[in-house]
């Protein structure tokens, strides 16, 4: 199954990129990069590419392999409403200087959209394995679900532990102050709220309101959490396995910063639980067995204690932040099959949440 990303001819591409590159290397390098593929089956924020670079340096052929994240263009129905890859450049080269947690080696930067159209970086490659989105690692017949529950487990553990040790990156506050969102509100987790609400009003533009997105903006809203300063740590953003990449079983690779931000470690573990909670009712709706036992609250907070000896709080409102925001993420993900004529746009635009079954439960839980 291909999910289309992009209308972009990448094959344009690449003598644009090769110009540009020779304008940053030392002169006589002459590069040569050669584009291998794109990314289809995980991620849909961003344009992904797989390139090999060769250069001259020193009087020698060098070599690397090489990621190039690009801006989706405008008319190709972005996932997101804003896209700042000086924050993500930034966010992953202070965290490989500062923390162990595996990120990849940063390099290049673009970021006015002169060269290729839109704003693009170019980061090291690394070779490992990432748990599927589409189909989900949940559906099975994959290396994920085909692990024992050893390995499975070592996965798990490995994971919460890099989390931690993001956390751990000390005066989150001001070195990824940059990360703070250009919002209204008295806390960085007031302003990532509102950073939501206003994603979700650029999505309703399209697709139209969705009542029960709206109905947890007002709970969300109602009962905001009230944080301290002290609280505050790097958050990921978008915290999940398959934002990973794996070697072994352990991390090699922690990927994808389009929404960090600085808050409370919760928003995180909330988002890493809930992610895996998305995947396990989609495939229960298939009549799919699923990973019922995997990355459950009480074990990945329990695991994140022993890691970090930092105090979980209480998960309810962070989760339901976390619903929300996968219900963005549907409404334009679905939009943007519309808009390329890969769906027919369907009566109830809330069919388009696929966690909608789960998000209606958990809001009936806690009244709201």
């Amino acid at each position: 199954m291909r999910l289309r990303r992009s209308s972009r001819d990448t094959g344009t591409l690449i003598p644009l990129l090769t110009q540009w590159l020779a304008t940053l290397l030392p002169e006589g390098a002459d590069p040569r990069v050669t584009l291998r593929s794109g990314i289809d089956s995980n991620g849909m924020s961003a344009e992904t590419l797989v390139l090999d670079m060769t250069w001259t340096e020193a009087g020698g052929r060098r070599a690397a392999d090489l990621i190039g994240r690009m801006v989706p263009a405008a008319g190709d129905f972005p996932v997101l409403e804003h896209y700042d890859l000086r924050e993500q450049f930034d966010t992953m080269r202070i965290v490989g200087e500062v923390s162990g947690v595996p990120v990849p080696r940063v390099r290049f930067l673009e970021s006015t959209g002169e060269v290729l159209g839109t704003p693009f970086l170019l980061m090291d490659r690394i070779d490992g394995l990432v748990p599927p989105d589409v189909m989900p690692y949940t559906f099975g017949d994959n290396w994920l679900f085909d692990a024992t529950p050893e390995q499975q487990n070592r996965l798990q553990h490995s994971t919460i532990e890099a989390l931690a040790g993001l956390h751990a990156i000390a005066d989150a506050a001001a070195t990824f102050d940059f990360l703070d969102p250009r919002q209204p509100g008295a806390s960085p987790l007031e302003r990532t709220l509102n950073r939501s609400r206003s994603w979700y009003e650029f999505a309703a533009r399209d697709t139209g309101s969705s009542p029960l997105v709206e109905r947890m903006l007002w709970w969300l809203r109602a009962n905001l959490p009230v944080t301290s300063p002290d609280e505050t740590v790097l958050c990921w953003g978008d915290a999940r396995i398959g934002n990973c990449m794996y070697r072994d079983f352990a991390p090699v690779a922690v990927l994808d910063w389009e929404l960090a931000t600085i808050g409370p470690r919760e928003l995180d573990l909330a988002w890493m639980v809930f992610g895996h909670r998305v995947f396990q009712t989609i495939a229960s709706t298939f009549g799919l067995p699923g990973m019922p036992g995997f990355l459950r609250e009480e074990d990945v907070t329990a695991a994140y204690t022993e890691c970090s000896g930092a105090r979980v709080g209480d998960l309810t409102w962070y989760t339901v932040f976390a619903a929300l925001n996968y219900a963005i993420v549907f409404l334009r993900a679905g939009g943007r099959q519309i808009h390329f004529g890969e769906m027919e746009r369907p009566d109830d635009i809330e069919t388009l949440l696929h966690h909608r079954s789960l998000v209606e439960e958990m809001l009936t839980e806690i009244g709201a």
